[in-house]
């Protein structure tokens, strides 16, 4: 396939993969418009807060498996390259998705797996790092971000410039943007500390 056509074919598919809203899915079954609820947001967290930890593990699985499937697609249609449009691009069909007014999530379970995939030793270190700061802070945001930016951080010094640590850096910047509400509540000490629904 050309060096034009593959990218493009990878980034559609990955995009219409990441238009796939897991949350808002599991909360229509369980009787609740997720976007009324909580964050509005249609990610895991979100769920977890308002339905409980089974159902926020589910949207979770399901946000990490369609990204997944979208590198893992892309990577067949043209490699590497394809991989990383097909990622980046599911990112983006997760946080504004076409067919649910551009209001989606954060996109971090997206890139969790996208990640794993591409970068699996920075991945892992930037998961164990953000697991020891969500246990210390109860932030998820807080977590989110440090997932984002150790990834990005380790890319930086140890892959290519271009295309690694760039896809690594423009991923973190769209996680900036899907939390920048978070990052002021932060600042100003406003920010709910994680909990979850006890009861699904």
């Amino acid at each position: 396939m050309n060096n034009f056509f593959g990218p493009l074919l990878s980034a559609l598919i990955g995009y219409l993969l990441g238009c796939f809203a897991t949350g808002l899915l599991v909360s229509k079954k369980a009787g609740v418009n997720i976007r009324e609820k909580g964050s509005k947001s249609t990610g895991a967290t979100n769920v977890s807060r308002i339905l409980g930890i089974k159902k926020g593990l589910i949207t979770f699985l399901g946000d990490f498996i369609k990204a997944l499937l979208a590198v893992i697609i892309g990577t067949q249609i043209a490699g590497r390259d394809g991989a990383l449009v097909a990622g980046l691009a599911a990112i983006i069909g997760h946080n504004w998705p076409l067919f649910f007014r551009f209001k989606g999530g954060k996109g971090i379970s997206s890139s969790c797996a996208i990640l794993l995939y591409l970068f699996p030793v920075p991945a892992i270190i930037s998961f164990a790092a953000a697991l020891i700061v969500i246990i210390i802070s109860k932030y998820v945001s807080l977590g989110s971000l440090t997932i984002l930016s150790v990834s990005a951080a380790i890319v930086l010094f140890t892959k290519p410039f271009f295309p690694d640590a760039v896809f690594c850096i423009v991923i973190l910047l769209l996680g900036v943007i899907r939390h920048r509400s978070n990052l002021a509540r932060l600042i100003n000490g406003k920010e709910n500390k994680f909990s979850i629904k006890p009861n699904d």
